[in-house]
């Protein structure tokens, strides 16, 4: 497996060396677990003779950009941005620009296209995402579903693969990309180099995700936060909350999805797990304690969400459109730009709002006496120390 790593000045130093070690260290390991593993070779190329990370490190260039068709794997590290604005002028610079073109001239059909972190805002530029299941940073998801309507975000996984593309979460996810691309090669070579180097597996990334550190600027979504989060120990009412703020459940469920990519009452939940990590890690008390802190009238449907929030939801089938296809929302290789000043965030690209979602959500938010367990949390228990009928949260 020859692997290219496409990187640029002001990269991730990590992600570009964690890359480099990982699959280097299964090289070295390879004879000794089984010869007949193919061999794993790494080149570093980039648009100058070597490259410089944002924290100084020199990286020599292997291999010169016109040869990249050749490899087998071309990654992409992180741009070694922290926010949705210097992420936009890293993927406007001249560097950044000849490495989108040069993604754009690769098939993921011949050639297997990888990237982590911001770095899969780069592979989103060259059009290669479109249409794909991906993951990235993921406090800037909003920020990313905004700017790619296109691609299929999905926040929890740590590595997503998708028809000859594979994407990885946030900074040292690189390591998690790097064992998958060493597993595409060899599970076992990829489970030895995991044990040697002290790998633990993360299959996703929901048990990293603060809200506080989500990337978006919706003021009605931030104030139906600050709502439920003022009001965790309650029993909750997304239609009251949503009231509260002066919208119906109805937009407050669109506009959720907008920003988190997530329900109104999968916020909640995850506010709720939240705060109950935090108070496991800095107080004494038990699970028992703080389930009615954070709503829970029983401490086994705390424990129940905790293990959800840790573990991700359950593997969906792949998105329908697994080939290639052009964009839909600019031509195939056609660059991003960002929206011209004063008219909002950068970030802002058309985006649809099906009615049918809209629907179901609504009638997620009615469904207070009615609802499922699976969309429903029982009320924190009563004086007499039994829980009430569930509600919406």
């Amino acid at each position: 497996m020859h692997v290219g790593l496409l990187a640029n000045d002001g990269c991730f130093s990590s992600g570009l060396t964690a890359l480099i070690d990982v699959l280097s260290t299964a090289q070295a390991q390879r004879p000794g677990v089984d010869p007949s593993i193919p061999p794993i070779r790494v080149d570093v190329t980039g648009t100058g003779r070597k490259v410089t990370t944002g924290a100084g490190l020199t990286v020599p260039v292997t291999m010169h950009l016109r040869d990249l068709p050749a490899v087998d794997v071309v990654v992409v590290p992180a741009l070694g941005t922290m926010t949705a604005e210097d992420t936009l002028s890293a993927l406007a610079a001249s560097g950044s620009r000849a490495i989108i073109r040069a993604l754009g001239g690769l098939d993921p059909g011949v050639t297997t296209v990888a990237a982590a972190c911001t770095g899969v805002f780069t592979l989103a530029e060259s059009g290669l995402l479109d249409r794909r299941r991906a993951t990235t940073s993921w406090w800037l998801g909003a920020a990313f579903r905004s700017r790619y309507p296109a691609v299929v975000l999905d926040l929890d996984k740590m590595v997503v693969a998708d028809a000859g593309v594979v994407t990885a979460g946030a900074a040292f996810a690189h390591i998690d990309l790097a064992l998958a691309l060493v597993r595409r090669v060899s599970p076992g070579l990829a489970e030895h180099v995991a044990r040697l180097l002290v790998i633990d597996e993360r299959a996703s990334q929901s048990a990293y995700l603060a809200l506080d550190h989500l990337d978006h600027n919706d003021p009605l979504v931030v104030a139906f936060e600050q709502q439920a989060r003022a009001r965790l120990g309650e029993a909750l009412d997304v239609r009251e909350l949503a009231a509260a703020v002066g919208i119906s459940g109805r937009t407050l469920e669109r506009r959720t999805q907008a920003a988190l990519g997530m329900s109104p009452l999968a916020l909640v939940q995850r506010l709720r797990a939240e705060r109950a990590v935090h108070l496991l890690r800095t107080t004494a008390q038990s699970v028992e304690q703080i389930a009615p802190q954070v709503g829970y009238a029983n401490a086994s449907t705390l424990r129940s969400l905790l293990r959800r929030v840790r573990a991700g939801p359950q593997a969906r089938p792949p998105h329908a459109a697994r080939n290639p296809h052009p964009s839909v929302s600019a031509p195939p290789g056609s660059p991003r730009r960002p929206a011209p000043h004063g008219t909002g965030t950068p970030w802002a690209r058309p985006s649809t709002s099906p009615k049918a979602t809209a629907s179901t959500s609504h009638a997620t938010a009615r469904s207070r006496e009615s609802a499922p367990a699976t969309s429903s949390v029982p009320r924190p228990a009563n004086d007499t120390g039994t829980a009430p009928h569930p509600t919406t949260s």
